[in-house]
């Protein structure tokens, strides 16, 4: 059985700190050859069977470093495939991402149209499509398997102010689904399974962006001086930095609390989402400013952070849209 300190060890010397978003395709070549495409299939279907923990701590250690493998949307598209049974490519298709191919689950909302069966419009979120041989995508029809050389199926970028990831729209026009997936009550219970493991994938990346963050900032404040002694001994800074670090400290127990809850709602782990997005958010912009004048540089490596952060906060559900949903599920049982 592998231990979670195993996997955040290989990670680390993998993918050091002191090297933001390496090389994407030989990011992707090596977490391949480690297995983390196989950490949460199942042992019958060839994988290493470990549970949320597990994927937790490795999307926490991929924050650290800006990663730009797109772990979290291709885990996310195998594990549709295989909770689809009743798929009959089912096998054909968990071998071939296990192997590598790159088949990602989109992560914002689509708008689509459903004409006698042939599907138009656009989906919405769909990281690094250009290295896609195809998306998983949820369509008026259900979870649905799309080829993008199918006919009807181009891809868009569209420019982020995040340069650690490349993100682009799927259009369709006339695209006639064939591998469906689930549908109808089938599907919205496959949403209910996955949703919790994009939320987790989401705090995890941005409490450990947010860990780097601080850790940056105070090794700078060792090194800047000012009155001839360094600006972490000014106690004011001490202070803001202490506060930061109880923010982060918090919403990592409350995300491994939930990574451990298999009963953990979706408004709940939807809710720590927004809290870690959100804490990130907060301590980049602080970051920002313990750099002083060079944090202001657009090019500087907390900027990068922050750019991070504020895409986090907007995927797969917004952070005011959390609040309210965990505000009201409050209010019905206390209030």
């Amino acid at each position: 059985m592998i231990e979670l300190n195993e996997l955040t060890d290989a990670a680390q010397k993998a993918f050091p700190a002191d090297k933001l978003s390496p090389s994407r395709d030989e990011s992707w070549k090596l977490v391949s050859e480690m297995g983390w495409l196989l950490v949460r299939l199942p042992e019958e279907d060839g994988g290493l069977g470990l549970g949320r923990e597990a994927s937790t701590a490795i999307h926490y250690e991929m924050g650290r470093v800006l990663s730009s493998v797109p772990l979290t949307p291709v885990q996310l598209g195998l594990q549709t495939i295989v909770e689809s049974h009743g798929f009959a490519a089912r096998s054909e298709w968990i071998e071939r991402i296990s192997g590598g191919e790159y088949v990602p689950l989109h992560m914002l909302p689509s708008k689509l149209t459903d004409s006698d069966g042939a599907v138009s419009g656009t989906i919405g979120g769909v990281f690094e499509a250009d290295m896609a041989s195809a998306i998983v995508a949820y369509l008026p029809q259900g979870y649905t398997l799309v080829q993008l050389d199918a006919p009807g199926v181009s891809l868009t970028e569209r420019p982020i102010w995040d340069p650690s990831r490349r993100l682009f729209d799927v259009n369709l026009d006339g695209f006639v689904p064939e591998m469906i997936l689930a549908g109808g009550n089938a599907a919205k219970a496959m949403h209910d399974s996955l949703a919790p493991e994009t939320h987790l994938a989401l705090a995890a990346d941005s409490l450990g962006g947010a860990t780097a963050a601080l850790d940056m900032s105070v090794e700078y404040m060792k090194m800047r001086r000012q009155f001839d002694r360094p600006i972490a001994m000014f106690q004011a800074l001490k202070h803001r930095a202490a506060d930061l670090k109880t923010k982060i400290v918090c919403a990592e127990a409350l995300m491994w609390s939930l990574a451990r809850d298999p009963d953990a709602s979706v408004v709940q782990v939807g809710a720590l989402k927004a809290l870690a997005a959100d804490v990130y958010a907060f301590v980049t912009e602080e970051a920002i400013q313990f750099h002083g004048g060079i944090g202001l540089t657009e090019e500087y490596n907390c900027h990068r952070f922050m750019k991070r952060a504020f895409l986090n906060q907007q995927l797969s559900g917004s952070s005011d849209l959390w609040k309210e949903r965990q505000g009201r599920d409050a209010l019905a049982v206390f209030g």
